[in-house]
Protein backbone atom coordinates (compact mmCIF):
# COMPACT_ATOMS: atom_id res chain seq x y z
CA UNK A 1 0.00 0.00 0.00
CA UNK A 2 1.36 3.34 -0.89
CA UNK A 3 1.76 5.67 1.85
CA UNK A 4 1.89 10.00 1.67
CA UNK A 5 3.05 11.51 4.87
CA UNK A 6 2.22 14.81 5.98
CA UNK A 7 5.09 17.55 7.32
CA UNK A 8 5.79 20.36 8.53
CA UNK A 9 9.00 22.61 8.75
CA UNK A 10 10.12 24.42 11.93
CA UNK A 11 14.03 26.53 11.52
CA UNK A 12 14.37 29.64 12.87
CA UNK A 13 16.83 30.46 9.85
CA UNK A 14 14.37 31.59 7.10
CA UNK A 15 17.03 29.94 4.49
CA UNK A 16 17.04 26.54 6.00
CA UNK A 17 13.36 25.99 6.21
CA UNK A 18 13.22 27.27 2.04
CA UNK A 19 15.93 24.42 1.57
CA UNK A 20 13.94 22.05 3.41
CA UNK A 21 10.72 23.11 1.70
CA UNK A 22 12.52 22.66 -1.82
CA UNK A 23 13.53 18.82 -0.56
CA UNK A 24 10.15 18.07 0.30
CA UNK A 25 8.25 19.39 -2.99
CA UNK A 26 10.91 16.84 -4.88
CA UNK A 27 9.66 14.17 -2.53
CA UNK A 28 6.91 12.07 -3.77
CA UNK A 29 6.00 10.71 -0.80
CA UNK A 30 5.72 13.77 1.15
CA UNK A 31 3.32 16.40 1.31
CA UNK A 32 4.06 20.34 3.25
CA UNK A 33 1.50 21.03 5.52
CA UNK A 34 3.42 23.86 7.23
CA UNK A 35 6.14 26.15 7.88
CA UNK A 36 7.11 27.73 10.50
CA UNK A 37 10.10 30.46 11.61
CA UNK A 38 9.14 30.55 15.47
CA UNK A 39 8.51 27.80 17.88
CA UNK A 40 5.48 29.53 19.03
CA UNK A 41 3.48 29.71 16.02
CA UNK A 42 3.92 26.54 14.96
CA UNK A 43 2.79 24.66 18.24
CA UNK A 44 0.10 26.19 18.17
CA UNK A 45 -1.05 24.39 14.74
CA UNK A 46 1.21 21.37 15.25
CA UNK A 47 -0.61 20.66 18.86
CA UNK A 48 -4.14 20.99 17.30
CA UNK A 49 -3.66 19.54 13.89
CA UNK A 50 -0.64 17.48 14.14
CA UNK A 51 1.24 16.32 10.93
CA UNK A 52 3.24 12.91 10.44
CA UNK A 53 6.59 14.23 10.38
CA UNK A 54 8.08 16.88 11.86
CA UNK A 55 11.87 18.27 10.41
CA UNK A 56 12.99 20.60 13.38
CA UNK A 57 16.08 22.57 14.26
CA UNK A 58 17.08 21.96 17.74
CA UNK A 59 18.64 25.51 18.46
CA UNK A 60 15.61 27.80 18.59
CA UNK A 61 15.42 30.99 20.47
CA UNK A 62 12.23 30.65 22.12
CA UNK A 63 12.32 26.86 22.92
CA UNK A 64 14.58 24.27 21.72
CA UNK A 65 13.98 21.51 19.46
CA UNK A 66 14.29 18.81 22.35
CA UNK A 67 11.56 20.45 24.39
CA UNK A 68 9.43 21.59 21.67
CA UNK A 69 9.57 17.57 20.31
CA UNK A 70 8.39 16.23 24.22
CA UNK A 71 4.86 18.22 23.90
CA UNK A 72 4.09 16.84 20.27
CA UNK A 73 1.38 14.40 20.07
CA UNK A 74 2.24 10.34 19.61
CA UNK A 75 1.23 10.64 16.03
CA UNK A 76 3.99 13.13 15.07
CA UNK A 77 7.85 11.56 14.32
CA UNK A 78 10.61 13.69 14.33
CA UNK A 79 13.77 14.34 12.22
CA UNK A 80 16.09 16.96 13.70
CA UNK A 81 18.05 19.22 11.93
CA UNK A 82 20.92 21.08 13.55
CA UNK A 83 24.45 22.07 12.81
CA UNK A 84 25.91 20.41 16.11
CA UNK A 85 26.89 16.93 15.76
CA UNK A 86 27.01 16.71 19.04
CA UNK A 87 23.16 16.74 19.51
CA UNK A 88 22.67 13.72 18.33
CA UNK A 89 22.76 11.26 20.98
CA UNK A 90 19.99 13.68 22.78
CA UNK A 91 17.89 13.22 19.35
CA UNK A 92 17.96 9.80 20.35
CA UNK A 93 17.19 10.00 24.07
CA UNK A 94 13.43 11.66 22.69
CA UNK A 95 13.01 8.90 20.09
CA UNK A 96 13.76 10.72 17.10
CA UNK A 97 13.49 8.74 14.11
CA UNK A 98 16.84 10.52 13.07
CA UNK A 99 18.61 13.85 12.46
CA UNK A 100 20.46 15.68 9.97
CA UNK A 101 23.54 17.64 10.01
CA UNK A 102 23.68 21.16 8.33
CA UNK A 103 24.53 21.57 5.57
CA UNK A 104 22.44 18.93 4.54
CA UNK A 105 22.07 17.62 1.31
CA UNK A 106 19.15 16.37 -0.54
CA UNK A 107 20.66 12.40 -0.25
CA UNK A 108 21.34 12.60 3.40
CA UNK A 109 17.12 14.16 3.52
CA UNK A 110 16.13 11.72 1.21
CA UNK A 111 17.47 8.79 2.79
CA UNK A 112 16.15 10.26 6.34
CA UNK A 113 12.50 10.47 4.74
CA UNK A 114 12.67 7.07 3.25
CA UNK A 115 13.43 5.97 7.01
CA UNK A 116 10.37 7.80 8.65
CA UNK A 117 8.57 6.20 5.72
CA UNK A 118 9.91 2.63 6.66
CA UNK A 119 8.54 3.17 10.13
CA UNK A 120 5.12 4.30 9.17
CA UNK A 121 4.75 1.47 6.47
CA UNK A 122 5.50 -1.28 9.21
CA UNK A 123 3.85 0.65 11.69
CA UNK A 124 0.30 0.77 9.65
CA UNK A 125 -2.75 -1.08 10.82
CA UNK A 126 -3.65 -3.61 8.04
CA UNK A 127 -6.53 -3.17 6.05
CA UNK A 128 -8.86 -6.58 6.77
CA UNK A 129 -11.86 -6.14 4.11
CA UNK A 130 -12.32 -3.91 1.16
CA UNK A 131 -15.78 -2.38 -0.22
CA UNK A 132 -15.54 -3.15 -4.19
CA UNK A 133 -18.11 -1.51 -6.53
CA UNK A 134 -19.49 -4.43 -8.87
CA UNK A 135 -22.67 -4.89 -10.86
CA UNK A 136 -23.60 -1.38 -9.02
CA UNK A 137 -23.55 -1.94 -5.46
CA UNK A 138 -20.90 -2.29 -2.80
CA UNK A 139 -19.44 -6.14 -2.18
CA UNK A 140 -18.15 -6.58 0.82
CA UNK A 141 -14.88 -8.44 0.43
CA UNK A 142 -13.05 -10.22 3.44
CA UNK A 143 -9.50 -10.50 3.09
CA UNK A 144 -8.95 -13.91 4.96
CA UNK A 145 -11.13 -14.89 2.21
CA UNK A 146 -9.88 -13.60 -0.59
CA UNK A 147 -7.74 -16.39 -3.00
CA UNK A 148 -6.29 -14.57 -5.35
CA UNK A 149 -6.98 -11.38 -8.21
CA UNK A 150 -6.80 -11.59 -11.96
CA UNK A 151 -6.41 -8.98 -14.03
CA UNK A 152 -8.92 -8.93 -17.53
CA UNK A 153 -8.62 -6.16 -19.64
CA UNK A 154 -9.71 -3.17 -17.62
CA UNK A 155 -11.45 -4.77 -14.88
CA UNK A 156 -10.16 -7.34 -12.03
CA UNK A 157 -11.84 -10.73 -10.88
CA UNK A 158 -11.29 -11.08 -7.17
CA UNK A 159 -11.65 -15.02 -6.16
CA UNK A 160 -13.23 -15.74 -3.01
CA UNK A 161 -13.17 -18.71 -1.51
CA UNK A 162 -16.78 -20.68 -0.91
CA UNK A 163 -18.28 -18.35 -3.94
CA UNK A 164 -18.88 -20.29 -7.38
CA UNK A 165 -18.26 -16.99 -9.29
CA UNK A 166 -15.71 -13.81 -8.90
CA UNK A 167 -16.23 -10.44 -8.47
CA UNK A 168 -15.77 -8.42 -10.96
CA UNK A 169 -14.73 -4.61 -10.58
CA UNK A 170 -13.82 -1.94 -12.69
CA UNK A 171 -10.15 -1.29 -11.35
CA UNK A 172 -6.96 -1.83 -12.56
CA UNK A 173 -4.54 -4.51 -11.11
CA UNK A 174 -1.81 -1.40 -9.88
CA UNK A 175 -4.90 -0.02 -7.70
CA UNK A 176 -5.74 -3.08 -6.47
CA UNK A 177 -2.04 -4.03 -5.63
CA UNK A 178 -1.74 -0.75 -3.82
CA UNK A 179 -4.98 -1.71 -1.59
CA UNK A 180 -4.13 -5.52 -0.29
CA UNK A 181 -1.94 -5.57 2.08
CA UNK A 182 1.69 -6.37 1.59
CA UNK A 183 2.21 -8.73 4.49
CA UNK A 184 -0.02 -11.31 2.60
CA UNK A 185 -0.61 -10.52 -1.10
CA UNK A 186 2.28 -10.92 -3.89
CA UNK A 187 2.26 -10.46 -7.20
CA UNK A 188 3.16 -13.39 -9.29
CA UNK A 189 2.50 -12.69 -12.80
CA UNK A 190 1.38 -9.50 -14.92
CA UNK A 191 -1.99 -10.62 -14.38
CA UNK A 192 -2.44 -12.42 -10.96
CA UNK A 193 -1.83 -11.38 -7.11
CA UNK A 194 -2.08 -14.19 -4.64
CA UNK A 195 -3.08 -14.30 -1.28
CA UNK A 196 0.14 -16.68 0.36
CA UNK A 197 -1.93 -17.79 3.17
CA UNK A 198 -4.44 -19.69 1.02
CA UNK A 199 -1.64 -21.37 -1.10
CA UNK A 200 -2.49 -25.26 -1.46
CA UNK A 201 0.77 -25.97 -3.10
CA UNK A 202 3.25 -24.94 -5.35
CA UNK A 203 4.25 -26.82 -8.57
CA UNK A 204 6.48 -26.44 -12.16
CA UNK A 205 6.52 -22.53 -11.43
CA UNK A 206 2.26 -22.95 -11.02
CA UNK A 207 0.19 -22.21 -7.45
CA UNK A 208 -2.48 -24.50 -6.77
CA UNK A 209 -5.52 -23.33 -5.60
CA UNK A 210 -7.45 -26.20 -5.24
CA UNK A 211 -8.19 -27.17 -9.12
CA UNK A 212 -7.11 -24.01 -10.16
CA UNK A 213 -3.22 -23.20 -11.02
CA UNK A 214 -2.27 -19.65 -11.37
CA UNK A 215 1.39 -19.49 -13.57
CA UNK A 216 4.57 -17.75 -12.14
CA UNK A 217 5.68 -15.63 -14.83
CA UNK A 218 9.66 -15.15 -14.70
CA UNK A 219 9.56 -11.58 -13.99
CA UNK A 220 7.81 -11.97 -10.89
CA UNK A 221 9.67 -15.33 -9.96
CA UNK A 222 12.20 -14.56 -7.93
CA UNK A 223 10.19 -11.74 -6.08
CA UNK A 224 7.68 -14.28 -5.37
CA UNK A 225 10.10 -16.90 -3.94
CA UNK A 226 12.10 -14.24 -1.72
CA UNK A 227 8.63 -13.21 -0.01
CA UNK A 228 8.36 -17.08 0.96
CA UNK A 229 11.54 -17.19 2.27
CA UNK A 230 11.38 -14.19 4.44
CA UNK A 231 7.37 -14.99 5.60
CA UNK A 232 7.98 -19.07 5.49
CA UNK A 233 9.79 -22.55 6.08
CA UNK A 234 10.70 -23.57 3.28
CA UNK A 235 12.04 -27.36 3.33
CA UNK A 236 13.88 -29.73 1.30
CA UNK A 237 15.55 -29.01 -2.09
Amino acid sequence: MNTHLTCSIVDDEPLAVSLLESYVNRTPFLELRGKYCSVITAMNELLSDPVDLLLLDIQMPELSGMEFSRLLPAKTKVIFTTAFAQYAVDSYRVNALDYLLKPISYTDFLQAAQKALDWFEKTKPEVESLFIRSEYKLQHVDLSTLLYVEGWKDYVRLYVAGEQRPIVSLLSMKAVEELLPASRFVRVHRSFIVNVTKIDAIERNRIVFGKEYIPISDNYRQKFFDFLSEHSILLGK
